[in-house]
């Protein structure tokens, strides 16, 4: 789609760029589809490694394009269904995935972003749980999200007023990893994407499950996983040639296997 660009790099760094610069990078009907094929599709190569998920001229992404929204031919439940594809591509991916918020980070758009399992912002970025100013619940997974990273009390505020905060509040209250200089972005994020491109991708993948679940979990039944999961490391290649490399100071090269 000419809205969406798709670009991959050797070292199986993969990245997402929406392209609507004129619109914000607002998401229209046909891309939510798309958002979730290609996420869906980097999930099951085995040459991606990470994802990065940006936008491109100075937004992020400012949400649902609401344009025509109200005489769409769906029903609304039946289209928040097929929207409601791509958290769940984002969040099932076993990928890291990193999003690049380099400006306005709106609506559906915040959550897109929180989806990731890391979040780096310019220091020019902004963030909005904007659906209440349009008379709107917050969704793409908001509800779920906010309150794990924030808290229940935050995550009220942001909800319940809609107001825009800067890059330095969403750090501050946990809704971001990093805030960097808007020159830096890219650079950071490429040192980031490339080193999680190097490392072990069955080891982070487990680790990305077992984290997810944290929350619905016993400590018995995180322990028992964890259990699981150190078994099948210790079973793998690229296990092995940790170790390997660790006794002999030496630089490991994992293959996934």
């Amino acid at each position: 789609m000419e809205s969406i660009r798709v670009s991959r790099i050797p070292n199986g760094v993969v990245t997402i760029s929406l392209q609507r610069p004129e619109k914000k990078n607002a998401i229209n009907y046909p891309m939510w589809g798309e958002l979730a094929r290609i996420i869906d599709e980097v999930a099951g190569s085995k040459s991606d490694r990470v994802l990065v998920l940006t936008g491109s001229g100075d937004s992020f992404c400012a949400g649902a394009d609401l344009s025509g929204e109200m005489e769409h031919d769906r029903h609304h439940l039946a289209r928040m269904h097929y929207i409601n594809q791509l958290p769940l591509a984002l969040h099932g991916c076993p990928k890291p995935t990193i999003a690049k918020v380099n400006g306005i980070a709106a609506g559906a758009g915040v959550n897109l972003a929180i989806g990731c399992d890391l979040v780096v912002a310019s220091d020019r970025a902004r963030f909005s749980e904007i659906f209440v100013k349009r008379a709107l619940t917050v969704d793409l997974g908001g509800t779920w999200l906010l309150p794990r990273l924030i808290g229940i009390h935050r995550a009220k505020e942001l909800a319940l007023f809609g107001d825009i905060i800067s890059a330095a509040e969403a750090d501050r209250i946990g809704l971001v990893n990093r805030v960097v200089p808007h020159d830096e972005l890219d650079t950071f994020v490429d040192d980031w994407a490339n080193r999680l491109a190097d490392g072990p991708p069955l080891a982070m993948q487990m680790s990305k499950q077992l984290l997810n679940a944290a929350m619905s979990s016993s400590l018995q039944e995180a322990l028992n996983a964890e259990a699981m999961a150190q078994s099948v490391n210790f079973a793998s290649e690229d296990t092995r040639t940790a170790i390997a490399a660790f006794l002999h100071k030496a630089t490991a090269k994992f293959r996934g296997l």
